[in-house]
């Protein structure tokens, strides 16, 4: 239940939004831009990103929405669940396994990446704006983690979590904007 007289119990991160559009409308604009803009990684590799910083900071409101979102975006069906247990899931991309170890790191405990966590993400293939997008999927992720848990969001059934993944899929994060 939200922790504000002015939220309803199943008020969502989009009536949060509501509180204030001057800082949530610039932070959607951001977010449309890192997620769904020009990148190194897909969009499907982002919203990975994404749900996996979520069921890292169990934030289950963004987990199971960004983990929908990924889903309809492309990423195999139960491979979020898998790899926040095993990052060497065989379904799990060789590609991505360091890119969500750096983000699991900087996550958990940021003032501990060293060389060798950005050295295994280049020796992966990637480029630094690759792991420049990372980390700002990461940064935004927790961000947005504590945004929704601060507030008491709670997490949207998974009939709707896959409803609102398919809009995200589709539409993207500009659409949340309030005027």
């Amino acid at each position: 239940m939200p922790y504000f007289t002015s939220l309803a119990p199943h008020d969502t991160v989009r009536e949060v939004f509501k509180l204030s559009p001057e800082l949530a409308n610039p932070l959607l604009d951001y977010t449309e831009v890192l997620l769904r803009g020009s990148s190194p990684l897909s969009v499907a590799e982002r919203e990975l990103i994404a749900a996996y910083v979520s069921g890292i900071n169990s934030c289950r409101f963004c987990h199971t929405v960004h983990t929908a979102t990924a889903e309809a975006c492309g990423i195999d069906q139960g491979i979020v669940k898998e790899s926040l247990v095993d990052l060497n899931h065989p379904g799990l991309s060789e590609k991505m396994r360091p890119i969500l170890s750096y983000a699991r790191k900087l996550t958990e405990a940021p003032s501990s990446i060293t060389d060798a966590d950005a050295v295994a993400v280049f020796n992966a293939g990637w480029n630094e704006q690759a792991l420049h997008h990372v980390i700002h999927v990461c940064a935004l992720f927790n961000f947005m983690n504590r945004l929704v848990e601060g507030h008491g969001i709670e997490p949207l059934s998974p009939a709707l979590s896959e409803q609102r993944g398919r809009q995200l899929s589709d539409q993207g994060y500009a659409q949340i904007k309030t005027p």
